[in-house]
């Protein structure tokens, strides 16, 4: 994958999901084999980034919203 494009998690995953297929097809060569499990395993580290980002985004806006909670009712405690 020597393309520069932007990648979303959901084509990264439909990417896979095309190696995975082909892969078990049985047809691919050698060098093709090669080639797409190089490419399968780029794309899912990358949906594991993806999966890592959006967990501490949420992990932060659940401590941001407990934050708020507490500031603007002083009186209660988590």
């Amino acid at each position: 994958m020597s393309e520069t494009i932007t990648q979303t998690y959901e084509s990264a995953q439909a990417r896979v999901e095309q190696i995975i297929v082909r892969l078990d097809s049985g047809e691919a060569g050698l060098r093709e084999t090669h080639d797409l499990v190089a490419e399968a395993k780029t794309l899912i580290e990358f949906c594991a980034g993806e999966l890592d980002a959006v967990g501490r985004g949420l992990e932060e806006l659940r401590l941001d919203a407990l934050v708020e909670r507490l500031e603007t009712d002083p009186g209660r405690r988590a």
